[in-house]
């Protein structure tokens, strides 16, 4: 009984609400010949005495949304009808529920009239902007532009492939400002100054990016300082969004996130991983106080050390040793240049351990694996002991005259300046210092 009960309902709910010609009880003629074991008593239940008839949600409730020519005012018009049936329906009832269920319909129905899935194209180019259109109907992303949600399911959207900037395609002609990547092309370098603020008065009171007025007051619009640039922003251009401020970390070794623009915080994003902070120049005295950067930079010296023995095996080149740091190129090209990511990483650790990794993996290819490396090593030429040092090797000092490699006990690292003790090796390797001692020994 229940089950025919809930049949019944089925059907009385997918009847077609604009067929004129057929009245209630051809309704239920109709739904009995299709299901001739339900009677007519039993398709069309009581309602409990507590519950009244609302003749008037008939025509909303039966509006048939799978029709397409409804336009706007006709949509609105249902809408508010719904909402006042749902009012006067008793609460937790059957019949609310669907007016509800109705109810979302009828919006989703006037969003669709709102933004039409028309044909656009797949590419947009902008401002140096680089739009391609979403396909994905996720309802999780936010319009840079508008600050609203971006409803994947109803909306065209698109993603700049440069900066990431999302926008409804209905905003994509109201954006003012140029791709930041083409900043980061330009310009690729960092303000090195902890939220240089000039004040609201500089900005003649508008936003710095969009030129919205602005006050410290909320009127007409809440002003918010970007902790990176010092500048004041609009709410819709400052989304409190955190982020690591590179000033912070290089002066301070501060590394709380801050609250910046939106703009900010794209550049900020795909600065993350550019090598362009030369901490020696920048705050040296950063490596009296903290040891893993002291660590970190051994051990970068060490592979640039151990480089010329990898370009100059065959071994090596095959199995592409040198490409185990392709994530951080700059780590083979000198041992100055670090990144915010680089920075980020020696703070929690990560990279001191990825190096160690690193280095033990190409120390053993040279003094283990490979018999042309280990031949390419060098004996102490002042206790001529037999074993084989490298200049990577912690018990190993190199002379910065002549390039030879000695025993750390027998010639300790000499002060800048100090003459070579080894006239000998200094007068037969005359002409251009280590390149040239390696260049002999890597030709053999």
């Amino acid at each position: 009984m229940e089950y025919d009960e809930k049949l019944a309902r089925f059907r009385q709910a997918h009847l077609n609400p604009f067929n004129k010609e057929l009245g209630p009880r051809q309704h239920e003629q109709r739904a009995s010949k299709e299901a001739p074991e339900v009677t007519s008593e039993e398709a069309l239940p009581e309602l409990p005495p507590g519950e009244p008839e609302f003749c008037c949600t008939e025509r909303v409730m039966d509006l048939g949304l799978s029709e397409d020519h409804f336009s706007r005012p006709v949509l609105r018009q249902a809408i508010e009808e719904c909402k006042q049936t749902i009012l006067e329906l008793p609460e937790q009832s059957e019949k609310q529920k669907d007016a509800v269920v109705r109810l979302i319909h009828l919006r989703l129905k006037l969003q669709e009239l709102k933004d039409p899935n028309e044909d656009e194209p797949n590419i947009r180019v902008l401002l140096e902007h680089r739009f391609y259109k979403e396909k994905g109907k996720s309802v999780k992303q936010t319009c840079d532009k508008c600050n609203t949600i971006i409803w994947g399911l109803l909306q065209t959207w698109y993603t700049c492939t440069g900066c990431y900037y999302r926008c409804h395609s209905k905003c994509l002609n109201l954006i003012s400002k140029p791709c930041v990547r083409s900043k980061v092309s330009h310009q690729a370098e960092y303000e090195l100054n902890i939220c240089p603020e000039t004040g609201l008065d500089s900005q003649d009171y508008r936003c710095a990016e969009c030129r919205a007025p602005i006050s410290l007051r909320g009127v007409p619009s809440e002003a918010r300082q970007c902790d990176y640039t010092g500048q004041y922003y609009c709410t819709h251009c400052h989304w409190n969004d955190l982020a690591v401020i590179p000033a912070r970390v290089v002066h301070n070794w501060d590394f709380e996130p801050r609250k910046v623009s939106r703009c900010s915080m794209r550049y900020l994003a795909l600065m993350a991983s550019r090598p362009v902070l030369r901490l020696r120049e920048i705050n040296p005295l950063l490596f009296n106080y903290v040891e893993e950067l002291v660590e970190i930079r051994k051990l970068r010296q060490d592979i640039l050390l151990m480089k010329p023995y990898f370009i100059t095996c065959r071994e090596a080149m095959e199995a592409r040793l040198l490409l185990q740091l392709q994530d951080r190129q700059h780590f083979v090209e000198n041992d100055e240049m670090y990144s915010v990511q680089d920075l980020l990483d020696a703070h929690t650790g990560r990279l001191s351990c990825s190096l160690t990794e690193t280095h033990t993996l190409f120390a053993k290819h040279i003094k283990l694996d490979c018999e042309r490396c280990q031949a390419k090593g060098f004996v102490c030429e002042l206790c001529r002991e037999g074993d084989v040092l490298f200049p990577f090797d912690s018990h190993t000092s190199v002379c910065t005259d002549c390039s030879a490699v000695f025993h750390r006990f027998v010639w300790p690292d000499p002060p800048l300046g100090q003459v070579c003790v080894f006239p000998v090796g200094r007068e037969g390797r005359r002409g251009g210092g280590r390149g040239d001692i390696w260049g002999s020994v890597f030709a053999a």
